[in-house]
């Protein structure tokens, strides 16, 4: 029995798509003053969605082991202002209760298991036909991955899986409100020198995470306290120029996006680079990805020590300082960074 509250959610929102047309569910939210998870969880008055079980001990993990070996699914993974779109399969997926891999070239994600909260299958028409997905969301009703099958799904084996995922008695969701933005210490308490001193010792991209709470650093504070030789900013417009720069050139690169929950990466060759609007896409057969080019406030080349040399970063923040999209050169354990990325960047000018 659906509670009166969803079903006056789904009614608002009937009345909103007949007032403004169809729009995207987190604009949808957004316009209707809930979170993307509650406006899902209104689409099962139709049926449209339905719950998925949260295992106490393991969460979603075992629903996603099980997408191993059902061949080509297609990953979203977003944040406010980028989207991530790769087609591959699952493999090599190891999932713990606080963290999780998928180290497929294809499918490539960083799980912040403790963070998904909910999911649901759904189930919806739109111009190409029926549109199945599995979408999971945090505790403040955000989306922090989607999962789609393709033509290339065993689908039996797909609608097999998530049937045995369905929750038949679901609670009302009861989205948490999201806590005040952290601000960063004043600058003053940052111990500079240690802090360079620390950075110059990593031996591994992954330390840069513990440097910054280690000293209590917020992550663009550090870049602008580390040093120039380390960290410097160039214009707001390089994240376009680069991409457009790794596909004329064919030098394949990395490219992150993500939110708390998930990370998503693409891995290889860019082409089909395609300005519309704000909006900066990558349009390849099998990645895609939207970037609001409008919403790069502070774009940064940071280079990191590691034990194969120094790994360079292009990373992009929006005005709050929050870090919504990165590059990287192509690079496996063991080899060096890609000269080829290098001179990519060298190319973007500092600013003065």
């Amino acid at each position: 029995m659906l509670d009166n509250a969803v079903t006056d959610t789904f009614e608002r929102y009937q009345t909103l798509t007949q007032e403004k047309g169809a729009l995207r569910a987190v604009d949808a939210a957004k316009e209707l003053g809930i979170s993307e998870a509650e406006l899902v969880e209104a689409k099962q008055v139709l049926g449209a969605a339905k719950r998925l079980r949260r295992d106490d001990t393991r969460g979603f993990a075992e629903l996603l082991e099980g997408l191993v070996g059902l061949g080509e699914v297609m990953c979203l993974t977003r944040n406010e202002h980028a989207v991530h779109e790769r087609y591959g399969e699952f493999d090599n997926v190891n999932i713990g209760k606080i963290m999780g891999l998928v180290l497929n070239r294809t499918i490539d994600l960083r799980l912040f298991m403790q963070r998904w909260a909910t999911g649901f299958v759904i189930e919806e028409e739109v111009a190409s036909g029926l549109r199945v997905s599995l979408q999971f969301f945090d505790k403040f009703g955000v989306a922090v991955h989607k999962i789609y099958p393709t033509e290339l799904t065993d689908r039996a084996g797909f609608d097999n899986l998530v049937a045995d995922w369905v929750d038949l008695d679901p609670a009302k969701i009861e989205p948490k409100t999201p806590p005040a933005p952290d601000f960063d210490r004043p600058d003053s308490e940052i111990e500079v020198v240690q802090m360079r001193a620390d950075w110059e010792k990593m031996t591994d991209v992954h330390q840069f995470i513990g440097l910054l709470n280690t000293h209590k650093v917020g992550r663009m504070q550090a870049f602008r306290l580390i040093g120039e030789d380390m960290c410097y900013q160039v214009p707001t417009d390089g994240i376009t120029w680069a991409l457009e720069k790794a596909a004329e050139t064919q030098v394949p690169i990395m490219v992150f996006i993500g939110n708390k929950g998930c990370i998503q990466i693409h891995t290889g060759e860019v082409k089909n680079i395609k300005p519309m609007g704000p909006w900066i896409n990558v349009l390849d057969e099998k990645f895609h990805m939207h970037l609001r080019q409008d919403k790069v406030a502070h774009a940064w080349i940071v280079r990191k020590p590691s034990k194969d040399g120094i790994v360079t970063s292009l990373e992009a923040f929006d005005e709050d300082g929050n870090n919504f999209c990165m590059l990287f050169g192509e690079r496996g354990e063991g080899n060096a960074e890609l000269e080829s990325w290098r001179s990519i960047l060298n190319g973007l000018g500092k600013l003065s």
